[in-house]
């Protein structure tokens, strides 16, 4: 998950190479809902073996409420760091 500050517009996302896609958001590659909204902190990371189980959890994410989603980034990461630092 991404967001553009603490309680700002989140934006979830599937990628296999997330250091590169991260940067591609924080860079503004492309047109869309992170280059509109200023979409450029990793606040929240899941891993998963195998694609298919992470698509299904992308969509289950993609389904929940905001105040959910809220919930899930603040677990781990309550002050909303940008996570993309600790990649490397």
């Amino acid at each position: 998950m991404m967001a553009s500050r603490k309680n700002g517009p989140i934006y979830i996302g599937l990628t296999s190479d997330l250091v590169n896609r991260v940067y591609e958001h924080k860079t503004e590659v492309y047109e869309g809902f992170t280059k509109k909204y200023n979409i450029k902190r990793l606040v929240y990371i899941e891993e998963y073996d195998y694609f298919d189980e992470a698509v299904r959890r992308e969509k289950q994410l993609k389904k929940w409420n905001r105040a959910w989603k809220i919930e899930l980034i603040e677990r781990d990461n309550p002050n909303w760091y940008d996570l993309y630092y600790e990649l490397y």
